[in-house]
């Protein structure tokens, strides 16, 4: 039997992607890697974390503490560890990797080397890795350890994904490389200025087996009101069905960065050994989001980061890493 590991199982380490000159954090370069720094730093309070970067010695001396950190050096288009990285599952006790094809979300964007970073650093990690033929991002789904998988018609089943196939058969598929007795579609939920095709890690993700956290927009005149309510139905249903927990997470201030609203969601947290990291973006809903997280993750500190940089390039938090499971080291 296989089954997508969830992330708030025991973990090994972290994988980011450092920011680079030729990457699209060029324009502020300087405020990107700060933020990154921060990140790491605050992740290898807790366990280790591999840096993939396109210089090894310039970044590791941003580190004053290298204790739980490794690096790795080979540049890439951008720095989404969450899409261009492995998935993670168990089969038969052992862990595996699992390579899916990247296009920067259904060829938005160049991916060439991010689509081959895995490939590349494979011999830094203790597991072998299998590849498919197959368009997945690691954002794009979300496990519950038990066999379910959450997800997004709009993102999964996009024709600009694996267009040759219809919809029951990219729900087989996933089904089958992910060890899933149940894929879970959302119909509804979007975020302006998200270049993802509504990711699943934007708006709703599993805290444990049964807690589904999700963002709940409710000023009427917003643009995002609609369809963040459809979608909490939606999960409603799922909450009758199955048995889930809702937690609802507040919508953030209207956030503008030349002249676009930005994709500002407390849903692209980060669950490690210990704690919760969660995207603060020094707006009104900051501190109402952290004591959700304490009253939610009880036994884990919750850390706050600022990741008001992040959103510039329409991602955050979580879309920068990449979870390892227990059971897979690195060399």
């Amino acid at each position: 039997m296989r089954r997508f590991i969830a992330e708030f199982e025991e973990q090994s380490f972290t994988q980011i992607i450092f920011p680079h000159a030729k990457s699209d954090w060029a324009e502020y370069l300087d405020e990107a890697e700060e933020t990154f720094v921060n990140i790491i730093n605050a992740i290898i309070r807790y366990q280790k974390c591999l840096v993939v970067c396109d210089d090894v010695k310039s970044v590791k001396s941003r580190f004053k503490d290298s204790r739980n950190l490794y690096f790795v050096e080979y540049q890439t288009n951008d720095t989404w560890a969450r899409d261009s990285s492995v998935l993670c599952v168990e089969e038969n006790g052992e862990v595996k990797l699992l390579d899916f094809i990247f296009t920067g979300w259904g060829g938005k964007f160049d991916a060439r080397l991010d689509n081959e970073m895995s490939r590349a650093i494979a011999n830094r990690y203790s597991t072998k890795m299998e590849s498919y033929d197959f368009i997945l991002e690691g954002g794009g789904v979300e496990s519950n350890g038990a066999g379910v998988v959450l997800t997004t018609s709009e993102c999964v089943l996009n024709k600009n994904r694996n267009h040759m196939l219809d919809s029951i058969e990219i729900t087989q598929k996933i089904s089958a490389y992910l060890g899933a007795t149940e894929v879970l579609y959302l119909n509804h939920g979007y975020l302006a200025g998200d270049d993802t095709d509504s990711h699943i890690d934007t708006l709703a993700r599993f805290c444990d087996e049964k807690t589904i956290m999700y963002v709940k927009c409710e000023d009427e005149s917003d643009e995002h009101y609609k369809e963040l309510k459809l979608m909490e139905e939606e999960l409603q249903e799922l909450e009758k069905s199955h048995g889930f927990k809702l937690v609802a997470l507040p919508m953030t201030d209207e956030m503008i960065y030349d002249d676009e609203r930005l994709p500002a969601t407390y849903a692209n947290f980060l669950i490690i050994n210990g704690a919760v990291i969660v995207p603060t973006y020094g707006v009104s809903q900051d501190e109402e989001a952290l004591e959700i997280f304490r009253k939610t993750f009880i036994g884990r500190e919750i850390v706050a980061v600022n990741c008001s940089v992040l959103v510039r390039q329409h991602g955050s938090l979580h879309c920068v890493t990449m979870n390892f499971a227990k059971g897979v080291e690195i060399i």
